[in-house]
């Protein structure tokens, strides 16, 4: 054949390697185009383990491995988890729930277990406490409040939200720390007239609600540790965007298979059709 052509025969070889070399190299450019999209749209918070599937549910099949290359290859680094202090008092003389859930965050449908707890952000007008309530279905954020104080309300308004979205049963398990907001008696109330059962972690163990404290360090390692809020209502608007916007409808959550809460209750419901 390279005589026919009139060339050399390793100018031959070299032109049907390049051939040989062009769609895989094609395909290799698409997989680094979706590997800074993706990024992009997680706020750059993938690490390895999650950008391999997400660049498989977009038809790319590749480990781990390859997705670390391809990362460093298209300039995308992960953003790494610092520590944060605890931020509730069990130090108070009000009675508490035993631990019901005792570390079990299983879960068989929507609405069994709530874990509940509190965080703050430092903005330049001084802290914004965040209070949340987490579906162990799902890991989807049933309900939040925000404000600048770290009270009880901050706490019955997270929880109110959660009924209001959920009309959750009565039974529900209903589960935070020892601190004084879910000790207080507008909590306490909330619960009952619900018939809600409430559930407390074991005092000074965060393992107990280890749930919750994995998302809170989940929002601060991917988004609040990169911002510097000059006011809590900047800091408000980013949060409810994490939430809403990435965390409950597109963040791969490693419990769920890789899938986003939303998307597990999705196909959940699917699955109930289906039986």
């Amino acid at each position: 054949m390279s005589r026919l052509l009139g060339v050399s025969r390793n100018a031959y070889y070299r032109y049907c390697q390049r051939q040989r070399e062009r769609l895989p190299n094609a395909e290799h450019e698409a997989m680094i185009e979706a590997v800074k999209e993706v990024a992009q749209s997680s706020d750059k918070s993938y690490g390895s383990r999650r950008m391999k599937h997400a660049l498989n549910a977009l038809g790319y099949p590749v480990g781990r491995r390859k997705a670390r290359s391809l990362m460093r290859e298209a300039g995308v680094k992960a953003r790494y988890r610092r520590k944060f202090k605890v931020t509730t008092n069990s130090d108070h003389k009000q009675p508490v729930f035993d631990n019901v859930l005792a570390r079990d965050f299983s879960a068989a449908e929507p609405d069994q277990a709530y874990v509940g707890d509190i965080t703050y952000i430092w903005t330049r007008e001084g802290w914004l406490y965040l209070a949340v309530f987490i579906d162990l279905f799902s890991r989807r954020i049933v309900g939040w409040s925000m404000a600048s104080r770290m009270n009880a309300k901050l706490v019955t308004d997270a929880l109110t939200m959660a009924i209001w979205q959920r009309q959750p049963k009565a039974g529900l398990i209903v589960h935070s720390d020892r601190g004084s907001q879910y000790a207080s008696n507008a909590y306490r109330r909330l619960l009952y007239a619900n018939g809600f059962v409430g559930s407390m972690s074991r005092k000074g163990d965060c393992w107990d609600n280890a749930v919750a404290e994995s998302f809170f360090a989940s929002l601060k390692k991917e988004r609040v540790q990169w911002r510097s809020y000059q006011t809590r209502t900047e800091s408000q608007r980013d949060i409810l965007d994490y939430v809403v916007m990435f965390y409950n409808s597109r963040r791969l959550h490693s419990t769920l298979g890789y899938i986003s809460p939303m998307g597990y209750e999705a196909a959940a419901v699917e699955l109930r059709k289906a039986a």
